[in-house]
């Protein structure tokens, strides 16, 4: 079962797709959103939920107080499941069913403070880093941008066009990797990753 962790639809059910989609367990979406909330990313914030799959992510943002919560979801299936979750949670969500690289090539209008993606494991690196290059000009200046790999995944390849992408933050969880990056310059980042035990 997957459940919203906490806020106003907290503990409540969400329904998700019976394949080809991997929620985010709740124990690391409520360490990120721990993290994410310490930052003050969150409440009141323009969030962007890409490659959505359940929903999970974006609709525990709008638990959370964020502002606005657009979802994005390649799987026509997966993204009416994602409508009928925030309705019947009574939580406000703009969900498009299209893939990342339509949407933020033509639809994206917003400077969102929040993004999140959570792409499936099987995509490629340099799909990733074509998602995160086409995000760049769609950041507003203080946003946060959160990755969700599998642990066994290298880190993310930042773009550097426009103001590009810089990461400050590592942790593992499990077998999760949550990269957090912010618009900048990439710096020479040398630290090692912080990692919670299972």
């Amino acid at each position: 079962m997957t459940r919203i962790v906490a806020g106003s639809a907290g503990s409540r059910s969400l329904k998700v797709p019976r394949s080809g989609t991997r929620p985010t367990s709740e124990r690391v979406r409520e360490a990120l959103f721990s993290r994410l909330e310490h930052l003050g990313a969150v409440d009141g914030a323009e969030v962007l939920d890409l490659y959505a799959g359940s929903g999970a992510l974006g609709l525990e943002a709008a638990s959370r107080g964020a502002a606005r919560v657009v979802l994005v979801e390649a799987a026509r299936p997966a993204a009416t499941l994602i409508r009928s979750n925030a309705g019947s949670l009574g939580l406000d969500a703009e969900v498009h069913a299209t893939t990342v690289g339509s949407y933020l090539s033509g639809l994206a209008q917003a400077a969102f403070d929040l993004v999140l993606l959570d792409p499936p494991y099987d995509i490629s690196e340099n799909d990733l880093e074509r998602a995160l290059t086409l995000l760049v000009p769609h950041l507003a200046p203080e946003a946060v941008v959160v990755v969700e790999r599998a642990k066994r995944s290298p880190e993310p390849a930042w773009p550097t066009t426009g103001s590009g992408l810089s990461r400050f933050d590592h942790r593992t969880y499990g077998d999760t990797a949550i990269w957090l990056a912010e618009p900048g310059a990439a710096e020479d980042l040398t630290a090692g990753p912080d990692t919670v035990s299972p």
